[in-house]
């Protein structure tokens, strides 16, 4: 992680709307002080998996399966991925109407970069080239503590405007907007090297795993690494990018986006949820 927060708040658009591009926008941030290499085009910042044998995919979680208010449908057509900057800043800046969503992003590139910082956040790392937001300013707080140097508590405040921004976003709405949004979202995805894949199947697995993030108690202990911090605890440090934002949000923060997240997740997949949360239920009255 480094001393100064290059990712603040941006992966707040990410999850969220990313999650759809909202909910993440400070999930992502840097563990460690970018390196100082030419920026990678969006398509080629991470690695394409191969193609299955079968060019037809495998779709757990069609995009018709989501949870829409239809009176608040859109039949307004999209524009060509290529033109959609501006109307997907627009779209965004309606969804949180009194934050500065226009300062924070990045105003090329805006879908393909969610679509790229999402799928990467299960990894290690994350180029700082393919993020959809600015940098947030401020620095790692830090204290010492008992002989070592710990995250200051103070420094969870530092995402405070990020996750009232969040939590004042309607859910639905934001579904809405990506189920309208989602060709572009799929042609992204395509273009980023999963010609055969479902983005939005990738985008539930990786809400999965953040939901999966360790929540620890008590300080977090870092050590100096290169030219930033790293977690004194192997098992954290070995964290994905995703996972590692989550836990150094702090604990209140990081409570905040799991129950954002949750309830994206449950629009996101409809009655499939539903089903599935039955299933369980049923079992247990079976003798």
């Amino acid at each position: 992680m480094s001393k100064r927060s290059s990712g603040g708040g941006w992966v707040f658009a990410v999850i969220a709307v990313v999650l759809i591009a909202f909910a993440a926008w400070f999930l992502v941030q840097r563990a460690r002080k970018a390196d100082q290499a030419r920026p990678a085009p969006v398509a080629a910042a991470t690695a394409p998996v191969p193609a299955p044998a079968s060019t037809a995919p495998v779709i757990a979680h069609p995009i018709e399966q989501a949870q829409t208010a239809p009176a608040a449908a859109s039949t307004a057509p999209l524009p060509a991925l290529g033109d959609s900057d501006a109307s997907v800043l627009q779209g965004l800046a309606a969804l949180a109407p009194g934050s500065d969503v226009g300062s924070w992003l990045v105003h090329q590139s805006i879908i393909p970069r969610i679509v790229a910082t999402v799928d990467a956040m299960p990894r290690q790392d994350l180029s700082p080239f393919i993020l959809p937001v600015r940098p947030a300013k401020g620095s790692l707080k830090t204290q010492g503590a008992n002989g070592q140097k710990v995250i200051d508590a103070a420094n969870a405040a530092r995402y405070a405007p990020y996750v009232k921004a969040m939590q004042a976003v309607d859910s639905q709405a934001l579904v809405d907007w990506y189920v309208h949004s989602y060709p572009l979202f799929q042609q992204a995805y395509r273009e980023l090297g999963y010609p055969h894949a479902y983005f939005n199947d990738r985008l539930i697995a990786v809400i999965d795993h953040l939901l999966a993030a360790p929540e620890p108690t008590g300080p977090l202990a870092v050590v100096p690494y290169k030219e930033g911090f790293a977690y004194a605890d192997p098992s954290l440090q070995s964290l994905s990018i995703g996972q590692r934002t989550m836990v150094r949000i702090g604990a209140e923060n990081e409570a905040a986006v799991k129950a954002k997240l949750r309830d994206l997740r449950a629009r996101l997949v409809g009655s499939g949820l539903r089903k599935e949360a039955a299933a369980p239920a049923a079992a247990t009255t079976t003798h």
